[in-house]
């Protein structure tokens, strides 16, 4: 156990917002916070003991990590695989290397899901038009192309009409920006949702109640808690979530994403080491953030409580509701709600599609923080839900 209050550092790898928002929490608890960034100079991690700018494959920045740390995490998946071996071997690294490396690449991850049986989309790997060409005929009906690694945010994806001809999808492959690919079917959705799973050294398990998600041009735009869904399915959730946080012997917050399907189907989608979006909500709306889970995991500590205190929402904001890239809008339709709180990420220059900040909203029954979220939707001009 890594006790607070004994000046210990946590060692951060990545330098975005749930590395800020991992170090705002961890830092009243005791510990020390040393960032180590890449190279990103978002900003989002300036709030840390101390902040390293180096890349990720420097040896001197990987020596001075390991010697200052004495636990290392991760913020984000898309890291050097080699770097996480390294780290690993010097400092325990929470979650594993393999957890990490498993889930930044779409191929690992669906041969991880359908090796210990967890429902997903039928896929097919892809390395040339012929395979493209196998996979489209053998799913029979429109589908998505996926580059096989660093896809967020749906970004390195292709949808492909199941009626496409084979002049046309030779054609598609050839555009396509990668030599290895997942094509997947498209899956009639119902609802998204995901499930927070936090798992501490001793094999101790919570989880968080599910959030149903929605999204808007493949980014999480609104996650609702409690997830409006039958009990059945979300009882399946949280023990999926659980049963690939035990086979991945994971140590830390993980987020299982699933698609519920039009026929009832849940299927995980994606699986991601670390804090997530849609469990933001949790800094007001649960006894114990995230983030604050996150540090108690991987340090050692008793986990605590996932208790949600009251139904919530969390609203993602974007740099489109910025009037210009420096310019934020006026924030007072947020503090004149009861019960909504405000989070930005610290980070300069807005822009289309960067998430900037979040606002949670919290109240005594789930009507009224829809409610909520959608008069502050229409003050700033964002589409309707």
């Amino acid at each position: 156990m890594i006790q607070p209050g004994s000046n210990a550092w946590i060692g951060v790898l990545g330098g975005g917002q749930l590395g800020r928002m991992l170090a705002l929490a961890a830092r009243p608890m005791g510990y020390k916070i040393l960032t180590w960034t890449g190279g990103d100079r978002s900003g989002a991690a300036d709030v840390a003991d101390e902040v390293m700018h180096q890349p990720f494959d420097d040896p001197q920045a990987l020596e001075k990590f390991c010697t200052q740390v004495e636990v290392a995490t991760a913020e984000f998946e898309n890291l050097p695989g080699e770097m996480l071996r390294q780290v690993e071997e010097r400092v325990p690294l929470r979650p594993n290397s393999n957890s990490i490396i498993t889930s930044q690449h779409r191929e690992r991850e669906k041969k991880f899901l359908s090796d210990h049986g967890f429902g997903c989309a039928r896929h097919f790997i892809v390395t040339n038009a012929k395979e493209l060409k196998n996979g489209v005929r053998s799913i029979g009906r429109d589908c998505i192309l996926k580059t096989a690694e660093f896809g967020y945010d749906g970004k390195g994806q292709q949808k492909i009409a199941g009626n496409l001809s084979e002049e046309e999808i030779e054609k598609l492959w050839q555009n396509f920006d990668s030599d290895r690919a997942v094509l997947e079917e498209r899956v009639e959705l119902d609802t998204e949702l995901s499930v927070l799973v936090a798992r501490g050294t001793n094999g101790e398990v919570v989880t968080y109640d599910p959030a149903e998600n929605l999204h808007r041009n493949h980014i999480l735009d609104l996650s609702i808690i409690p997830a409006r869904l039958p009990e059945n399915i979300l009882e399946e959730a949280r023990k999926t979530a659980v049963g690939v946080a035990e086979a991945l012997d994971y140590i830390g917050i993980l987020a299982v994403e699933f698609f519920l399907s039009k026929a009832g189907r849940l299927l995980v989608n994606e699986i991601a080491p670390r804090p997530h979006n849609s469990g933001h909500h949790t800094i007001d709306g649960c006894m114990t953030s995230q983030f604050q889970q996150q540090a108690r995991a991987i340090c050692g500590l008793p986990l605590g409580s996932t208790a949600l205190k009251k139904p919530c929402a969390m609203l993602n904001l974007l740099g489109d509701v910025w009037a210009d890239e420096n310019t934020p809008p006026d924030w007072s339709p947020i503090f004149n709600t009861p019960g909504a709180t405000l989070h930005l990420y610290g980070k300069a220059g807005a822009r289309t599609g960067r998430k900037m900040g979040h606002a949670n909203f919290l109240a005594d029954d789930l009507e009224t923080v829809l409610a909520q979220v959608a008069a502050c939707r229409e003050t700033y001009g964002m589409p309707a839900v």
